[in-house]
């Protein structure tokens, strides 16, 4: 799968929906609510994001990341949302496939112009998270 990048500041929630769906940020971001202000100055909540993957008969549910839940979010379509911190003053969401995260702006240390953002694959998380959205197995 391509890796999709953010096209607004704070873009990375319906980026790794949209990696997840299948579809193209701009699409995936019509599906969203008071979508473009949310995505340029605040972003999107975990139960938000849920309500999307939803609507594609996906089941999603998010959790707090404790030690049950920590081993869970290394399987194919967990989002998970890193604290905010220096490194990320409003948070950032990622989103795992095949083995790698999938960064909506993976430059962000170099460059905080969104027009110079890029996506890419990580190996490891870029800081600690503290929510993930998992899939609901039937």
């Amino acid at each position: 799968m391509k890796a999709i990048k953010q096209k607004h500041s704070s873009g990375c929630g319906v980026a790794c929906t949209a990696h997840i769906l299948g579809l193209s940020y701009n699409k995936t971001l019509s599906l969203f609510k008071n979508k473009k202000n949310k995505a340029k100055s605040e972003g999107f909540l975990c139960r938000e994001i849920i309500q999307v993957l939803n609507r594609d008969n996906k089941k999603y549910q998010y959790k707090y990341i404790k030690k049950g839940i920590k081993k869970k979010i290394y399987q194919d379509g967990v989002i998970v949302y890193i604290r905010k911190s220096k490194k990320y003053p409003a948070g950032h969401y990622l989103c795992r496939t095949n083995n790698y995260w999938m960064d909506s702006w993976i430059n962000f240390q170099y460059s905080q112009d969104i027009k110079k953002a890029k996506a890419g694959f990580r190996k490891r998380l870029s800081d600690r998270p503290i929510y993930a959205i998992l899939p609901v197995k039937n």
